[in-house]
């Protein structure tokens, strides 16, 4: 492997040329129009236009990216996560074009590709699985009857999702066929699969995860695990390793069955086996595999020295593994924050727009594609970087990541490092009481502004209390972020006049729930905007009708575009 190609843009482009310049390998970028000043651009000895700037039009082609491989001399493609990195077409035009792919087999793609597949497969490897139903009779009787045989709350799936897309909680059986008919639309839209699998809710779980490699020569090891509980839209944004406060017998467990589930597909590369850990019982399930690198994949680099995508690399040209399972060891622990161009204030919403700054400490690992002075798009995802500290325990990578983000400084759109400050900061995940519905029911506490401390030259001496950021205050003991006194101050909207519904930002409109003359109640989903990856419904202000509406199925809208128009009831009525 003298030239690689890596089919994948911003922080993990990066990330990969890193590795291939240690070990001596060319890299060649491909690129979206609005990438092309991108660092990842910049640092690959080669780059090329795609041409276009979806990712539908650009990093999705495969067969632009495969012609422009062999056209500049490659002879592998390294697909990064996301996008291509888990299509097993992808992966195989790759092969037929001569190109070796930085990845697993296409059989064990599509061995856990859907989930209900997977899951039944998982279960006659003697893989812990959710209790739950993953048949292939999809009609609506069969799905009803399912679901209250196995008892609400329960969740209901896309088999082919991911990132929270097609997921629908369900309370109860009066709720169900509406959640069911939305799951299913949303998984035919997204991944051209309208199939769905039912499964038990944890009231309580933990994500839990596994990171595994297996080789050419039937080898699998496990690399110990990652906990992902802290997530918000169903997505991670801290990640830590080792998992905290498992116990031994229950760590042990998890890696074992970690590399059952590898072994069961042959599987070769780096992957991922996720668990969900009821924390009421303890007991864990096997939730999905991610057949390609992880996003959080630092925090084990971090703790085990190693450098995955050369594993990776090593791995695709059909060397052994590095190291057997007895070699592999582990030292402190890890956490990771990822960084966003988005609001935390409304409901997580990606931001776009130009880094005016961008400044980081440099004690800590910085995982970035972009610098000051870069746009970040509306058509890709808003990750601006990933901090990943290490510390002999996990105090002390919590403190140091907790600095980090303190010292961090990001302007020119909104982001959410205000959010992670408080969140890192917070008493009780600090005091390890996490699980996935964590920053739900801390939000009110986690939406308080952390307060930036203008940047003054006065501010250098250490001993004065104007340069503090530990809650020092006049005549009081220093009090903790988190725990900040302040007033709630409650306010009511009375709507006069009609309320005029606008884009938040630019997207795609994927689905209109309502019509003209429609009558609506408050928190009544209306519309569902598709942007930067993510999907956002946009919900009813107060009750009323729709007195106009604006908005179609596939309409390109932008920012501050009028969508609809509700005449309150009380307008109405006077």
């Amino acid at each position: 492997m003298s030239k690689l190609l890596i089919a994948n843009r911003g922080e993990i482009a990066c990330r990969i040329i890193r590795t291939c310049q240690r070990m001596g390998i060319r890299t060649v970028a491909i690129y979206a129009d609005t990438d092309a000043r991108a660092v990842f651009v910049k640092d690959a000895d080669e780059a090329y236009a795609l041409g276009g700037v979806t990712a539908t039009e650009t990093y999705l082609r495969g067969d632009r990216i495969i012609e422009i491989a062999k056209s500049c001399g490659a002879d592998a493609v390294h697909p990064g996560y996301g996008f291509l990195s888990e299509n097993a077409e992808f992966a195989e035009m790759c092969a037929e074009a001569g190109l070796i792919f930085v990845g697993p087999s296409p059989e064990s793609m599509r061995a856990m590709a859907l989930k209900g597949a997977a899951k039944a497969l998982m279960e006659a490897a003697g893989v812990p699985v959710t209790p739950g139903y993953h048949g292939d009779d999809q009609s609506a009787d069969t799905l009803q009857q399912a679901a209250d045989r196995i008892g609400y709350p329960l969740l209901i799936k896309a088999v082919a999702g991911g990132g929270g897309k097609g997921m629908r909680r369900v309370d109860g059986p009066q709720d169900f066929a509406h959640a069911l008919a939305a799951a299913q639309a949303e998984g035919k839209k997204a991944f051209g699969d309208p199939k769905v699998l039912i499964e038990k809710y944890i009231t309580r779980p933990r994500h839990v995860e596994v990171q595994v490699f297996g080789d050419r020569h039937g080898q699998v090891v496990h690399l110990f695990d990652r906990d992902c509980s802290m997530q918000r839209r169903h997505q991670k944004v801290i990640e830590e390793a080792p998992a905290p406060d498992l116990s031994d017998a229950t760590r042990h467990a998890l890696h074992n069955a970690a590399v059952r589930a590898a072994q069961a597909i042959q599987y070769q590369g780096a992957g991922t086996i996720e668990f969900i850990l009821d924390t009421d019982t303890g007991q864990f399930y096997f939730m999905e595999m991610n057949t390609r690198l992880q996003v959080e994949h630092p925090v084990t680099e971090m703790i085990t020295g190693l450098d995955l995508v050369e594993w990776q690399i090593r791995v695709a040209r059909g060397e052994p593994l590095p190291l057997m399972q007895a070699q592999i060891t582990q030292t402190g622990h890890a956490i990771e924050a990822r960084l966003y161009a988005e609001d935390p204030y409304a409901d997580f919403m990606p931001s776009a727009g130009t880094l005016t700054r961008l400044e980081f400490a440099h004690r800590i690992r910085i995982d970035t594609g972009v610098q000051a002075g870069d746009e970040v798009s509306i058509y890709f995802d808003p990750m601006i970087a990933k901090l990943i500290a290490h510390g002999k325990d996990r105090a002390a990578a919590i403190a140091g990541l907790r600095q980090a983000l303190i010292d961090t400084r990001v302007e020119g759109l909104t982001s959410n490092l205000s959010f992670l400050r408080r969140l890192i900061s917070a008493r009780v995940f600090v005091a390890g009481e996490i699980d996935t519905g964590f920053i739900e029911r801390h939000r009110e506490d986690l939406m308080i502004p952390w307060p930036d401390i203008a940047q003054h030259k006065s501010l250098s001496d250490p001993n004065s209390p104007w340069g503090a950021t530990d809650g020092w205050w006049l005549n009081q003991p220093p009090v903790s972020p988190p725990d900040l006194r302040r007033f709630t101050a409650h306010a009511v909207q009375r709507p006069t006049g009609p309320v005029v519904i606008e884009a938040p930002m630019p997207g795609l409109v994927v689905a209109v729930e309502v019509f003209e003359h429609a009558r609506v109640t408050r928190g009544q989903p209306m519309l569902v905007l598709e942007a930067m990856k993510l999907q956002h419904t946009l919900k009813a202000p107060c009750d009323g009708r729709v007195t106009r509406l604006s908005a179609t199925i596939g309409q390109q809208v932008c920012g501050h575009d009028v969508l609809m128009t509700i005449t309150p009831v009380d307008e109405e009525v006077a």
